[in-house]
């Protein structure tokens, strides 16, 4: 098979993160704007080099051009989920090879926690009743536990490992250690998920920018680039716990994804993984072949997470369980800042490679490098 014909079209030249918390002041038009004169500054280029724009969960494209007084020739809104966050820079990377733009801005600005969102509720389409994402996942892992013994203390090494990564990044919302007992000792929200199982609701925003590898080595930042991505719609458990954990799609993406990086796994130094609640990572795992189905219980309980203990180096921000909930755009510009040796504590040591994997509806992995 010859190389893929997207392999590094695209470099990510800027990040902008805001903080996160509570600013009812501003709106998601506000995050999402200061977002991206950060990652306009990050890059070191001027706001009339942008010709493409992706907006996610900011609600009207033509008024953010405006606010922003940009000029596009490439305009784009993405579905408010945080599966969409791969699969904007995916569409990114399609127009830069294209020709469609030759410097993308993708910003995301989210003022959940000021307008109170709620994830979930009778606006959710689920026919069976199942309105709240956090029922459906811990029944898929009730499932799992009496499918392979995992347990409650298996997700607890999870919440742990990405919250001593948090305590080292200054931006993370919750930042005080826990335990494997305070995890289990948090209050149940859905039996058998407790608190310390969730992620974190703030306002926030997020932007990257992505141009061409040419047009990137002359700007002010070591580029970083996309090597492969590959994805999978999974919807035949769509309105119901999927029963599979999105094994047969997670499995068709990791087997797509390392050819087209034209690496293996064994090049990756540090994970991304979409962490809305923490046994995804445990799917995630067990999906893209870190471990075997049904082990990911004891391959999160050895450490293998943790940096400075770890393999797999996991989430060094906090991830959503402990930095905020940024529905995986600050996963990215996590692993945009951990490939530029920018992360001081909390640096994964000579990292060249990044994966990006979400489990969802439509699952997916980025493979970034140096």
């Amino acid at each position: 098979m010859g190389a893929w014909a997207l392999k590094d079209k695209a470099a990510i030249a800027g990040v902008g993160t805001t903080g996160y918390g509570a600013f009812p002041e501003t709106d998601d038009y506000g995050l999402g704007l200061e977002a991206l004169r950060l990652a306009v500054d990050d890059a070191g280029i001027d706001f009339g080099e942008i010709d493409g724009l992706i907006i996610n969960r900011i609600p009207n494209y033509e008024r953010f051009v405006q606010l922003a007084n940009l000029n596009p020739t490439y305009v784009l809104a993405t579905e408010a989920h945080g599966r969409f966050s791969a699969v904007s820079l995916m569409l990114a990377t399609q127009a830069l090879a294209s020709g469609s733009a030759k410097v993308v801005a993708l910003v995301y600005g989210n003022n959940g926690r000021s307008a109170r969102a709620k994830y979930g509720g009778s606006g959710m389409w689920a026919p069976w009743g199942f309105t709240s994402p956090g029922a459906t996942h811990a029944m898929m892992f009730r499932q799992h536990m009496h499918e392979f013994s995992t347990k409650s203390e298996d997700l607890a090494n999870i919440s742990v490992a990405f919250r001593k990564h948090a305590s080292m990044n200054p931006a993370a919302v919750m930042r005080a250690p826990i335990t494997v007992e305070d995890h289990q000792n948090s209050r149940f929200v859905c039996d058998p998920l407790h608190l310390l199982d969730y992620c974190i609701i703030n306002d926030g925003g997020v932007a990257w920018i992505v141009t061409t590898p040419d047009r990137a080595k002359d700007l002010k930042r070591r580029p970083v680039h996309v090597a492969g991505y590959a994805v999978q719609a999974s919807f035949n458990h769509n309105a119901v716990p999927n029963s599979d954990y999105w094994y047969p799609a997670l499995r068709k993406v990791a087997s797509e994804v390392y050819p087209r990086a034209d690496l293996d796994r064994s090049a990756v130094n540090g994970l991304m993984i979409y962490d809305n609640f923490s046994p995804t990572v445990l799917f995630s795992l067990e999906g893209m072949g870190f471990c075997e189905q049904g082990e990911g219980g004891a391959f999160v309980r050895s450490g293998t997470l943790e940096l400075g203990r770890g393999r797999w180096p996991t989430n060094t921000s906090g991830g959503h369980l402990s930095e905020s909930y940024m529905q995986g755009w600050g996963l990215i510009a996590e692993g945009v800042r951990q490939l530029r040796g920018e992360c001081g504590a909390r640096q994964i040591p000579n990292c060249n490679v990044i994966q990006y994997i979400c489990a969802t509806n439509i699952c997916s992995s980025i493979i970034l490098r140096k």
